[in-house]
């Protein structure tokens, strides 16, 4: 069985989002969480919520156990940018994009 957590419009950067994503994919919960708590990083905060949601979607929705939980999905990709400008040298207009994430994460038992 499966479960899954999905958080929108992060404001984290898609890229620094897909190198924490990376870390996990594959791991059992527990190898996962430690991952995640000992990666000094906003997006391995973000991370780490999610996963914990998806992990209570499993063991409240599905009756799973926790300790035969892994991460079978672990996918991030990009929100909405917001656009920024502002003045910038020689009467120019510089702008800066500020990136959005979608975080997905799904969680299954193994057999």
């Amino acid at each position: 069985m499966e479960a899954k957590a999905i958080a929108k419009g992060l404001r984290t950067s898609p890229l620094r989002a897909r190198l924490v994503a990376d870390m996990i994919r594959g791991k059992s919960v527990q190898e996962a969480l430690t991952i995640l708590n000992n990666v000094n990083n906003k997006s391995a905060k973000l991370t780490k919520k999610v996963l914990d949601s998806a992990i209570a979607n499993a063991v409240n929705n599905e009756s799973a156990d926790v300790n035969t939980l892994y991460v079978k999905e672990a996918r991030v990709d990009a929100g909405p940018t917001m656009k920024r400008h502002f003045f910038d040298s020689r009467s120019h207009i510089g702008h800066r994009d500020h990136r959005t994430s979608h975080i997905i994460i799904v969680v299954a038992t193994k057999n």
